[in-house]
C-alpha cells in the first residue's frame, strides 16, 4: 500500500497509525522501518521504535519530520518475518484513543487543582510541612487560616507541635463515641511529633 506522505487533511495519527509495521522514504532516498510509536501534530513529527537484536539496547527510537517523508507503505507481517519475530518478543503496543487520554489529563489537571488547595501562602514551611504529613496519614485535612484542621475535630496552630494540637469538639468526652475524639488527637499529636523531626 503506497501512497504519498503530504495529506494535508487528515491527521498524523491516521496517517500513520500508531502500532503499525511501516517503510517510511524519506527525502533523500533514505528508507526508515519500524512500529510507529507516535504521533506528535504540534511539532509535526512521527516516531518510530525498531526492535534491536543482539544488543543490550531493547529498541532503536527514530523522531521523523513528516515534511520530509516522500512516502510511505505499511509492512504485512509475511513480508518482514524479522521484523514479525522481534515484535513478538518486545509486545505489542496498546491501542489509544484520543478519548482516554483526553479523560486521563482532565483527571491530572483536577488532581493538580486540588493540590494546589493543599497549599497555604501564609503559613510557614514547618506549617506545611506538618500539613503534607497529616494530609497522607488522614486525608481529611484543611486549612483555616494559619491553623491546620483534622478530620474536622482537631485544630492545629502555629508554630505547629504537639502542644498546639487541640480537640475542637467534645467529641470523645460523651458516653456513645468510646473516646474516638482523643484517641484522634494522640494520633494527630504522635504524627506532628514525628514530622517534626
Amino acid at each position: 500500500m503506497a501512497a504519498t506522505a503530504k495529506q494535508p487533511s487528515l491527521p498524523l495519527s491516521s496517517i500513520y497509525p500508531i502500532n503499525t509495521l511501516m517503510e517510511l522514504t524519506l527525502n533523500k532516498a533514505e528508507i526508515a522501518t519500524g512500529t510507529i510509536y507516535c504521533t506528535d501534530e504540534v511539532s509535526n513529527t512521527i516516531v518510530l521504535k525498531k526492535s534491536l537484536v543482539h544488543t543490550t539496547l531493547s529498541s532503536e527510537i527514530t523522531v521523523i519530520n513528516a515534511d520530509v517523508v516522500t512516502g510511505r507503505r505499511i509492512i504485512t507481517e509475511e513480508a518482514d518475518s524479522a521484523e514479525k519475530e522481534s515484535k513478538t518478543t518486545e509486545g505489542v503496543l496498546p491501542n489509544v484513543s484520543r478519548r482516554m487520554v483526553e479523560e486521563r489529563e482532565r483527571r491530572a489537571i483536577k488532581l493538580m487543582e486540588e493540590s494546589f488547595g493543599h497549599v497555604n501562602q501564609k503559613a510557614s514551611p514547618e506549617g506545611q510541612k506538618i500539613f503534607d504529613k497529616l494530609l497522607k496519614a488522614c486525608n481529611e485535612v484543611s486549612w483555616k487560616g494559619e491553623s491546620i484542621i483534622v478530620l474536622g475535630e482537631i485544630r492545629v496552630d502555629p508554630p505547629y507541635t504537639s502542644n498546639d494540637c487541640v480537640l475542637m469538639t467534645n467529641v470523645g468526652k460523651g458516653s456513645g463515641s468510646g473516646g474516638l475524639g482523643m484517641h484522634s488527637l494522640e494520633r494527630v499529636k504522635n504524627i506532628v511529633n514525628a514530622a517534626a523531626k
